[in-house]
Order: C-alpha cells, then structure tokens, then sequence
C-alpha cells in the first residue's frame, strides 16, 4: 500500500538539517529535537526507565506523562554480521523507518492494537542510510514468552490472542516476524502486537496468512526447545488456532 492511501491519524511534522530528516507527530512531541533518538541525550536527563535487548538494545522512556520506545534499525541474518545497520537509500517515504511508522498510523486508524508512532529519524550517508524510530510504549504489559515462563495461561486468553491475530489479518495487515515476543499482554489481559519492521498490507490472496501462522507456531517450538519449564504444550495451540478461526470455547 502506498503511504499516501493510509489513514491520517496524526499530525505528522517535518524536520530537516542537512542529511538528517525526521517526521514526528506534533500532537504527541513538544519541544522536538534530533537528540530525541540518542540514547545518551535520555540517558544524561535520567529518563531511561528500561531497556530490552535483541539485535541491539531498545530503550524505554519516560518523560512527563508520555511512555515511549525507541528502536534502531539492525540487520539480522548473515549479512548483519557485515553490515550492521546501514541500509540503500532511494527516498524517505521507502526506508525502513517511514514505512513502519505509516503502517502504524494506518494500523492505529483502524484501531487496532499497536503502538502509537511518535517520530522516525533517517541518517543519510551517500547512497545509504540509518535509521531510528520511537513509539508509543505499552504500559503495564509483558511479551507472551515472559508470561509463559513464570505461568500458565487460560483457555480464555490463548482464544482471544488467536482472535486478536485474526482480526489483524482481517485487515490483511502482514507481520513481518509474528512471533511469542511480539505478543504483548497488558495489566488488563488486552492484546497487542507490536514491532511492524518490514510489515505491510497485502492482498487477501495466497498463503502469506497461513505462512504468518505457521512462524508463530515455529516460535512456541523453539522457545519450548530453550526453555522447557516454559507453560506452553500443543494444546494450547489448538486454543489459540480456535480463536483464530473465531470457533467457541466450550464450557
């Protein structure tokens, strides 16, 4: 989908300065400077409330009222081993971080469960670039592979999780990496999926939803695999895989 044809949920504003361009949402920033993507800059005003690790680390923000996340964009697979985060560069709108951040726009029109984009930063370098976004954070929530280490979980929560999958799907919205840590679930049992990298909206044809299914299931083997105290087993598939296909819960 091109960007143009996405819904209009925030007040995007742009910043320039020499090879830097940034988008942020003016509803959401006061005040917006380029540090804003600079771990140290929130480091040095104490605003880092916490960090995750996976390709690289991401940080979690506090200031003022708002929670947010930020992200750098980091290469995975074979070629990240030598190039680890700079990208081909053939427009704004086509980086990694303009796309993400539009298809959450889109996704928080249709209201659906992600985060809120905040802002996105574009490095340019020559005919490559670098890139970083912020977020919206979820707060009061944990990734499913956490809350499947320390618990079980109920009939209940796998069936909505499943019908919460579906309805993204609905939307023939595709998540690039759909799997156990992009599964949050809040204070209140809410749902969402978070992480768009490389996500898009596709046509409702072929088997990219069956393929996007059969990634998570692959998820709950390996993690399964790591850690065998983890609350998972087959059957909980079936639960979730009923929520999916919108099939009840018998009592």
């Amino acid at each position: 989908m091109n960007p143009s044809t996405f819904v209009k949920s925030c007040s995007k504003k742009v910043f320039e300065n020499n090879n830097i361009f940034c988008v942020y949402d003016e509803n959401e920033v006061e005040n917006f400077s380029e540090s804003f993507f600079d771990s140290s800059y929130w480091v040095s005003n104490n605003n880092i409330v916490g960090t995750a690790q996976g390709r690289g680390t991401t940080w979690f923000i506090k200031v003022n009222n708002k929670n947010w996340v930020l992200k750098h964009y980091y290469r995975g697979g074979l070629i990240g081993r030598f190039n680890k985060d700079s990208y081909l560069f053939l427009n704004n709108t086509n980086t990694r971080a303009a796309k993400e951040f539009e298809l959450l726009n889109h996704l928080r029109g249709l209201n659906l469960p992600a985060p809120k984009p905040i802002a996105y930063r574009i490095i340019k370098n020559g005919l490559f670039y670098k890139a970083d976004i912020l977020t919206e954070r979820v707060c009061n929530a944990q990734d499913l592979i956490s809350l499947l280490i320390k618990q079980s979980v109920s009939s209940s929560l796998w069936h909505r999780i499943g019908k919460t999958i579906k309805n993204f799907h609905d939307h023939n919205v595709y998540h690039h990496d759909l799997n156990i840590h992009n599964i949050l679930i809040d204070g209140q049992e809410k749902i969402w999926l978070i992480d768009f990298d490389q996500g898009e909206i596709r046509s409702n044809t072929g088997n990219w939803k069956q393929e996007n299914m059969s990634r998570l299931l692959r998820s709950f083997n390996k993690e399964k695999t790591k850690c065998a105290a983890m609350h998972w087993q087959e059957s909980d598939w079936e639960l979730l895989f009923n929520g999916y296909h919108e099939i009840k819960i018998i009592p």
